[in-house]
């Protein structure tokens, strides 16, 4: 039976390098080719042909290298493709996919931007903003909040005296080649 981690295929087909996405952007898995949807093994005809060319094609198709072994029952070669949780995302080629209980599901905006964030530990508003400059900021805005934090003991007295850029660049707003934020364009 085919679970959140366990997917059969009776034969190879490229369009199963998705499968490796996948689960690499879930909790793992395995591939199993040469077994049928009930679970019963098959076979496969070209084992040996797969396991010398499926991690050429997996690299060049997601980037990961699965592990790949040849298995046998009652004289039946079938391979176990094991693909391990990655902890960035894993595209098959520049597609998102996930495994959701044992289903395989193409990620598409809003489930994209999301998993993509989740992933790289970022928030929206981390993200830079190319086309801002510190013209775009209301110093007015940054010392009331200043004030704001000083009052709320989250800020030094010293803060009233450095300059805006100072400030943003204290709070990780600015990035390091003087690059907006969208935190710092909310503020």
């Amino acid at each position: 039976m085919e679970t959140q981690t366990t997917e059969y295929k009776q034969q190879w087909d490229d369009k199963y390098l998705a499968y490796i996405s996948g689960f690499a952007n879930a909790q793992g898995g395995t591939i199993y080719v040469g077994i049928n949807d009930k679970g019963e093994v098959v076979g496969v005809s070209n084992a040996k042909y797969l396991l010398e060319n499926l991690p050429n094609k997996a690299i060049q198709a997601t980037g990961m290298v699965p592990d790949i072994e040849v298995l046998c029952q009652d004289r039946k070669e079938y391979l176990a493709i094991r693909i391990k949780p990655s902890d960035q995302p894993v595209s098959c080629n520049g597609k998102y996919y996930m495994r959701s209980g044992s289903t395989l599901q193409e990620l598409n905006g809003a489930a994209l931007t999301d998993f993509l964030m989740r992933q790289t530990h970022t928030t929206w508003d981390m993200h830079i903003e190319p086309d801002a400059t510190l013209d775009d900021i209301d110093p007015d805005a940054v010392r009331y909040f200043v004030n704001f934090a000083i009052d709320a003991q989250r800020l030094n007295e010293s803060a009233k005296h450095e300059s805006v850029e100072h400030i943003l660049r204290n709070l990780k707003l600015i990035n390091k080649q003087g690059q907006l934020s969208f935190a710092a364009l909310m503020l």
